[in-house]
């Protein structure tokens, strides 16, 4: 009878937690429920279920040198608290996940026709001359997953990316073409190539995010400044074809992004409120693994988006909120 008292005990302990709001330090040093630093930079998340799944670069033992290594999972159910499940993909002896090789800014999509996960990933040499997209799947988003190929999209460039599945199924790649802008193609029906044009952005910009907030797209990106953080900026358009806006400023210029570079925007839908997780790093250039996540709320209204000063904020996932005035555990 002890026994059953003590476990459920620890389930109710256990459900509180989930529904606690927690407090988040932009830039502080992270670690997962092991006590290791979470490394997942270049940010893509996805949520599936109750659980959220972050995927990004392990830079563990990195200085200046970004060689790939491994693209981690972590899950966490209150987007405070991350479990490692494993690695998605490891560092292989050749090709494209091999030695000496750039594999960058991991995003996850799941394909409900074909019930798997799609992995899209910037793949490059180290000099960044072959400027790639790679593509790799599993049937558990946790991975492994299993890399399928690279190519150029369309024959274009293709440095940073991101990918975007809207609320009717179909998927798109968003990419940095450095010889002329940022270019967004539909995927295919399976995810697995680019089956057309939308639209060319002619406006130098890497660190690529996209929402869809009611009839309102907004594109969110940095200028290329290398590891140096500079204002990132944003373009609002009705659909993905545009016509796109100016780009404006999405926090005071003189911050640089808060000293941050933009890496994925997270909408946290809960039992109150749909707010959105701006999720961005603080790259250090000569010490990779001690760059720094940049997590901060996203203020959207109307055709409008602004980051606040990156001071602790409470997250509540379960009720989908984001405050600075309540008090955390």
């Amino acid at each position: 009878m002890k026994n059953l008292f003590f476990i459920l005990a620890l389930t109710i302990t256990a459900a509180i937690a989930k529904a606690t709001p927690y407090l988040v330090v932009p830039g502080a040093i992270w670690r997962d429920t092991a006590g290791n630093i979470i490394q997942a930079h270049g940010a893509g998340l996805i949520h599936v279920g109750k659980t959220y799944y972050w995927f990004g670069e392990d830079h563990t033992g990195q200085k200046s040198d970004q060689s790939f290594l491994n693209i981690p999972c972590y899950a966490s159910q209150d987007l405070v608290h991350w479990t490692l499940r494993g690695n998605a993909l490891t560092r292989q002896s050749s090709g494209d996940l091999g030695p000496d090789r750039a594999v960058e800014r991991p995003k996850v999509i799941y394909n409900r026709r074909t019930h798997m996960y799609v992995m899209y990933l910037h793949i490059d040499s180290k000099d960044y001359h072959e400027a790639k997209v790679g593509v790799a799947t599993s049937r558990k988003v946790e991975g492994p997953y299993t890399y399928r190929q690279s190519f150029q999209p369309l024959g274009h460039q293709s440095r940073d990316m991101t990918v975007f599945q809207d609320t009717d199924g179909r998927a798109y790649l968003i990419h940095e073409d450095r010889m002329s802008g940022v270019r967004i193609d539909l995927l295919s029906a399976d995810y697995l190539s680019v089956a057309g044009p939308i639209a060319l952005i002619p406006q130098a910009l890497e660190g690529n995010c996209v929402l869809h907030v009611k009839d309102t797209y907004f594109m969110l990106g940095s200028h290329l400044t290398g590891w140096a953080m500079n204002p990132d900026v944003y373009a609002t358009a009705p659909a993905l074809s545009g016509p796109w806006s100016e780009f404006a400023n999405v926090a005071p210029p003189s911050t640089n992004t808060y000293n941050s570079q933009s890496a994925f925007i997270l909408p946290v839908q809960g039992a109150k409120a749909t707010s959105y997780l701006y999720i961005g790093d603080r790259w250090k250039g000569d010490n990779l693994q001690d760059s720094r996540y940049i997590w901060m709320p996203l203020a959207v209204n109307d055709k409008t988006l602004s980051l606040a000063p990156d001071v602790p904020f409470t997250l509540d996932a379960a009720a989908g909120t984001m405050t600075f005035d309540s008090k955390p555990q």
